[in-house]
């Protein structure tokens, strides 16, 4: 960080010091701006999964409503109970902001079409119950999902997004206005908007950018006749969320599919904590932390299916914020829960919300989807492209994807249904099978352990994940927050518990096995 970023920082920790704090309750003054952008910076991506799935589903301008409603409220409650654990066990204790989250959405996409809502809600019921066994049991399964296996799932998910994106983008299908100039031209400026306000905007601006491109295209939408307002004088002013407006029901291939989306988002979840807490905290989650969060995610989408809504995950932008600010206040996360639970107890809002025309949909988040791709590969070259990573990620894309674009490939004479509806009506399922599988028979290739000295760097360089990650003169995460250089989205899921634990196995050895080194031990050691 250059010397005037570093006197800019230390001066707000002055005059706003419990902003920078776990604990206390920061002045309005202070905590409405810092809130306020979190919200901005994922308030889109809350909302437009579950537009999606409405609109994948045929729901009518009435459940649409109520899917979004729900969206908004799930994503204060799992906010909320990261900061404030549920019988001090279910949550994270973490500076993190949590929602509904476009991970699920290629898979629930598919489930919810060939079987309807109401399977796919049974489905979540039982992921939600996998997410809470893989926070109990993390400990023990955490090894099978290194970064090459997680990388290349996330990959996969990111180019599975792509066609949702064009679909949306030409009118949706089924639309009078499928593939139409009108359709296109909004879709187009609509993301020409939030490429400009993403790349070359400041402060809220840029944080906003989706948010805000997202009005810009509705304005534009209007004259074109593509904004139809009728729905929103009905809606009422408050409601609360309907208990079990679908009738669940149970599938076993689509819970066995839905499970292992459910792993993946885990994985996540814990790479995105642990950035967010090595960021801005500089110290890594504890194995009770990231267990927490996983379990919280977990109730929170048990509670979800009985609501008809959508799972959640956290936000990659809004980690970037966390680690670019080095906010950790629990009542700023808070405070953003609190907006969207006020806006989700308001049905006349999201029936406005639900006249956002696809074109603009499709337009706000294409972006978005190619950053999760991006993410994957992020994860992918964090240890450099060797002969095995590459054979372990080319074979299971090769997989995932062609088996799902090729329909009835695994439905011909003597082949079981269940196995078509595993694998083929997702490219998520084969991809992650065929990575487990590759990178437990391939044999393991040697690489060097990054050195002592340096080991602390490379993990803030993966953390951080906006500057080169063969960078070896990075002391500290405040490198990436140049005042001439803003954090972007920070995406990465890697198992930084398991690289520590290398680290203090290390420091083990030095010393004859007569001290076991802490993270923070070896930190200040090096």
């Amino acid at each position: 960080m250059s010397e005037s970023a570093q006197t800019t920082v230390e001066k707000e920790q002055a005059e706003s010091p419990l902003l920078f704090q776990r604990e206390g309750v920061p002045a309005l003054k202070d905590l409405l701006p810092c809130s306020l952008q979190h919200v901005l910076a994922c308030f889109a991506g809350a909302i437009a999964p579950a537009m999606m799935i409405a609109s994948t589903c045929h729901f009518t301008e009435a459940q649409e409503t109520a899917i979004i409603q729900v969206a908004l409220i799930l994503t204060a409650l799992d906010t909320f109970l990261q900061q404030f654990p549920l019988f001090g066990r279910i949550g994270s204790n973490l500076p993190i902001l949590t929602g509904v989250s476009f991970a699920f959405l290629p898979a629930f996409q598919a489930i919810g079409f060939e079987f309807g809502f109401g399977t796919l809600l049974g489905a979540e019921l039982v992921g939600g119950v996998v997410a809470i066994l893989f926070g109990v049991f993390f400990k023990n399964v955490r090894k099978l999902f290194p970064p090459l296996v997680t990388g290349t799932v996330i990959f996969t998910i990111g180019v599975s997004l792509y066609p949702t994106a064009i679909k949306y983008m030409a009118g949706g299908v089924g639309s009078p206005i499928f593939g139409s100039f009108q359709s296109w031209f909004v879709g187009l400026v609509t993301f020409a908007i939030v490429f400009g306000l993403s790349n070359f905007g400041k402060g809220v601006i840029k944080l906003g950018a989706i948010f805000f491109g997202m009005i810009a295209g509705c304005l534009i939408s209007i004259p074109l006749g593509m904004v139809d307002p009728s729905g929103v004088a009905n809606a009422a002013w408050f409601a609360l969320p309907q208990f079990m407006p679908f009738k669940i029901e149970f599938n076993g291939a689509a819970c066995l599919t839905i499970a292992v989306v459910y792993i993946m988002a885990n994985v996540q979840l814990i790479g995105d904590l642990s950035a967010a807490t090595l960021g801005s905290m500089d110290r890594l989650p504890e194995e009770k932390e990231l267990s927490g969060a996983l379990m919280a995610q977990g109730t929170v989408s048990i509670v979800s299916s009985l609501f008809g809504g959508m799972p959640t995950s956290a936000f990659g932008q809004n980690v970037g914020i966390i680690v670019s600010n080095k906010v950790i206040n629990k009542f700023v996360f808070v405070f953003a829960a609190a907006i969207f639970a006020v806006a989700g107890f308001v049905p006349k809002l999201a029936s406005v919300l639900t006249m956002i025309p696809q074109p603009v949909i499709g337009g706000a988040t294409i972006s978005v989807f190619g950053t999760i791709t991006l993410n994957g590969i992020r994860m992918l070259v964090r240890d450099g492209l060797t002969p095995r990573s590459c054979t372990v990620f080319g074979v299971s894309v090769a997989f995932g994807l062609g088996i799902s674009q090729v329909s009835g490939c695994l439905s011909g004479a003597g082949m079981p249904d269940w196995i078509s509806t595993i694998f083929a009506t997702s490219a998520i399922t084969p991809c992650a099978v065929m990575a487990i599988i590759l990178n437990n028979v391939l044999p393991p290739e040697e690489v060097p352990l990054p050195s002592d000295t340096n080991a602390p760097n490379d993990l803030r360089v993966e953390a951080a994940a906006v500057v080169d990650a063969n960078a070896s003169d990075v002391d500290t995460l405040e490198a990436v927050t140049r005042s001439d250089e803003e954090v972007g989205e920070v995406g990465v899921m890697f198992d930084a518990a398991e690289r520590m634990a290398t680290f203090e196995e290390k420091g083990k050895e030095g010393n004859g096995g007569e001290k076991d080194f802490s993270p923070a031990e070896l930190r200040d050691k090096n």
